[in-house]
């Protein structure tokens, strides 16, 4: 059996997993929120369910959050909480990976500036939003940027 073709992967999200253990999660916070006698502890474990709530809810609006159209011109496709935004290779002004110290950890990022409506704008998308490493995301962009 052959490895499949990375490039092949034109799309990348959030994990389905991730998404649903995080809707789980706020939904019990949101029942131990109605469970507690403590009402300082009912605030803030209903401030955590919220937060986990609209976690889910951003991962699920925003899928997929970057995306690959093949065509001519190829087209590069990133969602937010507003929409989609579309570019061409030609408003892809650099694409790199860089590592950023969080929680006493080098974690890597995408970098992406883009020429938006004439304004350069910066896009940074992690493991969370993407569902695989940066670098693996980097090297299919990179291939179809370059066609």
């Amino acid at each position: 059996m052959t490895a499949p073709d990375p490039s092949s992967h034109l799309a990348w999200s959030t994990p389905p997993a991730a998404l649903a253990a995080c809707g789980v999660g706020g939904i019990a916070l949101v029942v131990a929120a109605f469970v507690t006698n403590d009402a300082p502890g009912r605030l803030l474990i209903g401030a955590a369910a919220v937060g986990l709530l609209f976690l889910t809810g951003m991962g699920l609006r925003q899928r997929p959050r970057l995306a690959i159209e093949p065509g001519d011109p190829v087209h590069i496709v990133v969602r937010g909480l507003t929409g989609q935004q579309r570019y061409t290779p030609q408003q892809i002004l650099r694409v790199r990976v860089v590592y950023y110290r969080r929680l006493g950890r080098r974690m890597p990022m995408l970098e992406m500036d883009v020429d938006h409506h004439g304004e350069e704008k910066l896009l940074i998308l992690g493991r969370w939003d993407l569902g695989a490493h940066p670098e693996d995301v980097l090297e299919v962009l990179r291939t179809h940027l370059a066609r």
